[in-house]
């Protein structure tokens, strides 16, 4: 029997350990499991290239818990450990300068990944133990060697009379950490986080009914047995070649990912790269419409399919956060503060390759099925948008598949729109007037107005349409976008006027001066058209720059623009040539053409979703005692 000092260059490591990494100690599971597959992969990897002279057979890797005696196993048929291997590995601790690490990572000491890092996988087990026992027997013809220890430094290493090769660890669960103890809980952690490592895991039996054989007799019953309940898939779909999956595959993976998630995935990219660096993975693209906030951290990222964090912030690219699946890199390393991960240098390659690798499916796709890809855009369009503001990569090659929908159901790429207007849609300056609409229903009468004249009217309704626009502007110098209800439409396009104004300029200045006095001039400009006597007497407008700079305020502009609490601005435009404005000059009384500019600026309000409250009730007051 031999019995000495773990060899640690401070007096306690174990105190350190508790103190420092106990809100992460359900880790411990994770590491000791991910051992015990290291060693079960190594011995495959030896007795296939002739070094190990034993079967390899179907080894499994057995958690186990003991109630009663507040013990937990984790046991691996791997190649184990002589007694001189566990003085080198188990022992001889290199963890140099415990003050050093103190400093290093007082404030991201509670990242599991410290403890990898310093190669205290093992050690994480004194977290939820007060003992530790390991049982080994090398798949070397050694005696098997037994290790005690308490969780100070002292420990005990003897022969075992162990036969079968492998590595038994046995936890002696702490009082304070009787949870690990439950069923429930140990599944849940497995299910977190070696749910798809490579090597089969075995927790607990489960029943299956065994099917009755053709031809038996009516009166044989179907057999019920006990197998082994194995709880991880040790060959995930992104562990597999591309040519390998059906479509039906990937939404079966999707499922086995998110089984609360009931919408299928629109589409699916597999990464798959091996050189500069090591990476693997799906990613999904979920239905997400025009919810910009909607729920991050479903990536998860996997280490040789090892469960590292589903916070990928860094690895994926910001804009694609928004997707789940899986990445998988031995490259990213598993055991550091995000600090360090974000300036590792294989971090941002790989981020960058993501970009790349996502652009190239979206380019396809849209080549090879464009309707099925416009059918999809409305689902897919946030991230696209958000990818063209956020990443410059990205921009330049989503110009061959973003696509710019019309009011009317047509979709257009931004070189098809400009084909599309030509010199049709001009300003006073020779640019090309994209007219659009951010609220179908509550624009309605506007657009109506513009597809009457001939015109395209873009639909872009999503919650960072100004911020594009502004950057599609000034990236195409021939180009400006103005909001279908931002001006009269032959303003906005600058045609010739060829409607003549009934009212003489006297009259003209009159009417202004009478409307002037009867809307609130901090909220209105007065504006007098000539337009035909069919269209509205008074339209309500909203300059297009005032309106986009508050509406890049309220996501995320305010700070750039000083935006946030500028007041609405609008314009109203009186048709000179409307029977309203002959009324109006013509009315016997003051009050009179009062109520009627008040009534007509309501119903103005009304069309554009601008009269609520106690306007709303007065107008609703108004018309029925006029029914009266």
């Amino acid at each position: 029997m031999t019995t000495g000092k773990i060899n640690v260059s401070v007096e306690n490591i174990f105190p350190l350990i508790k103190k420092f990494l106990y809100s992460d100690h359900e880790i411990f599971l994770r590491e000791l499991v991910s051992n015990a597959t290291d060693a079960t992969l190594k011995l495959k990897h030896l007795t296939n290239i002739g070094d190990a002279k034993v079967e390899y057979g179907n080894p499994v890797i057995e958690v186990k818990i003991d109630k009663e005696n507040k013990k937990l196993h984790i046991i691996d048929q791997g190649l184990g450990m002589t007694a001189e291997e566990v003085e080198k590995y188990i022992n001889q601790v290199a963890f140099s300068g415990a003050e050093e690490f103190l400093e290093k990572y007082k404030d991201s000491a509670k990242d599991s990944g410290i403890i990898g890092h310093f190669g205290l996988g093992f050690y994480s087990a004194f977290m939820v133990a007060s003992k530790v026992e390991i049982i080994t027997k090398s798949y070397k013809d050694e005696p098997a060697a037994h290790w005690t220890c308490d969780g100070s430094p002292e420990f005990t290493l003897e022969p075992h009379s162990k036969t079968e090769r492998g590595t038994e660890i046995i936890l002696h669960i702490a009082d304070d950490s009787l949870e690990f103890l439950e069923n429930f809980k140990i599944s849940e952690l497995l299910s977190k986080y070696n749910k798809f490592m490579p090597v089969p895991i075995k927790f607990g039996t489960r029943t299956e009914t065994l099917p009755v054989p053709e031809g038996a007799a009516e009166d044989v019953k179907p057999e019920t047995v006990e197998v082994d309940n194995i709880i991880n898939n040790p060959n995930p779909a992104w562990t597999k070649q591309p040519s390998d999956l059906s479509d039906e595959d990937y939404k079966n993976f999707y499922r086995e990912m998110y089984p609360m998630q009931f919408d299928e995935p629109l589409f699916n990219i597999h990464l798959n790269v091996d050189y500069p660096f090591n990476l693997t993975g799906i990613l999904y693209f979920p239905k997400l419409g025009d919810n910009i906030q909607i729920q991050k951290d479903k990536i998860q990222l996997y280490q040789n399919q090892v469960f590292v964090t589903d916070n990928v912030e860094g690895i994926v690219p910001e804009f694609l956060m928004m997707l789940k699946g899986v990445v998988d890199s031995p490259d990213i390393p598993l055991n550091v503060s995000r600090s360090y991960l974000q300036a590792d240098g294989n971090v941002k390659k790989i981020s960058n390759y993501i970009t790349k690798k996502v652009s190239d499916k979206l380019k396809s796709l849209f080549t090879e099925n464009r309707e099925d890809f416009e059918a999809k855009w409305n689902d897919i369009k946030i991230v696209l948008e958000y990818g063209m503001l956020s990443e410059p990569k990205f921009y330049e090659k989503a110009g061959a598949f973003t696509l710019y929908p019309t009011t009317d159901g047509k979709y257009f790429t931004l070189e098809e729109l400009k084909e599309a207007l030509q010199a049709a849609q001009t300003d006073k300056n020779g640019k090309l007037v994209v007219l659009y609409a951010s609220n179908k229903e509550a624009q309605h009468s506007y657009i109506d107005i513009a597809t009457e004249k001939g015109y395209q009217v873009l639909l872009l309704d999503s919650p960072i349409v100004s911020h594009l626009i502004q950057k599609l502007e000034a990236d195409n110098e021939n180009l400006t976008f103005a909001r279908v209800d931002a001006d009269h439409i032959d303003k906005l396009i600058q045609k010739e006027d060829t409607q003549i104004s009934k009212l003489s300029d006297e009259q003209k200045e009159t009417l202004k001066g009478i409307i002037e006095n009867s809307v609130p001039k901090e909220n209105y400009t007065v504006q007098l058209e000539a337009m035909d006597s069919t269209s509205a007497p008074f339209m309500i407008t909203q300059p297009e720059f005032m309106r986009r700079m508050k509406e890049m305020s309220a996501t995320g502009g305010g700070g750039m623009f000083g935006m946030g609490n500028f007041p609405d601005m609008f314009n109203l435009v009186v048709n000179t040539n409307s029977d309203l404005a002959d009324t109006i000059l013509n009315a016997e009384s003051e009050d009179v053409k009062s109520g009627l500019i008040k009534q007509a600026l309501d119903l103005a309000k009304l069309s554009q979703g601008l009269l609520k409250g106690e306007e709303l009730t007065s107008f609703v007051k108004r018309g029925f005692e006029t029914l009266k």
